[in-house]
């Protein structure tokens, strides 16, 4: 029974650095000769730090004055299809944000929500407190569907 076992060997890793048995070299042991990452102790210096020397940051001009970034729009204008808007709701429904919402079309998060026309439609849908392009508006009109 004993002699059917196999024996058990637990293959220790070798000890990295410690003298010149450890398969590294000794002495420098793969760290190179001098410097800073040669001693015991080593952490990275903070991001940007460039040795002592004055950094970028600090060394390029601060801007000042009129920006336009500050009049831009902060939120995005979502754009949702016509043509999907189209093939997902029913005819006569009234479609309003919670509404594209609910059905998948946008995130709560969006506020502001614009329909492009890109395909017909044939269905007649009533768009409510929603921003449509002119080509849509001109295509939710022909189907005498409204815009409000």
């Amino acid at each position: 029974m004993l002699h059917s076992l196999k024996k058990y060997h637990k293959k220790e890793g070798k000890r990295r650095g410690r003298g010149t048995a450890s398969g590294k070299g000794g002495h420098t042991v793969g760290r190179g000769t001098k410097g800073h990452k040669s001693r015991s102790g080593f952490q990275q210096p903070r991001p940007g730090f460039e040795g002592g020397q004055m950094p970028l940051s600090r060394r390029l001009p601060k801007l000042k004055g009129f920006s336009r970034a500050y009049f831009k729009n902060k939120k995005p204008v979502r754009i949702v299809s016509l043509a999907k808007v189209a093939g997902y709701f029913k005819e006569n429904a009234v479609i309003d944000a919670n509404a594209l919402f609910k059905a998948g079309f946008v995130r709560k998060s969006q506020n502001r929500l614009k329909i492009l026309s890109d395909g017909k439609i044939t269905k007649k849908l009533n768009f409510k407190q929603l921003e449509v392009s002119q080509t849509a508006r001109k295509q939710i009109e022909a189907v005498k569907g409204t815009v409000k």
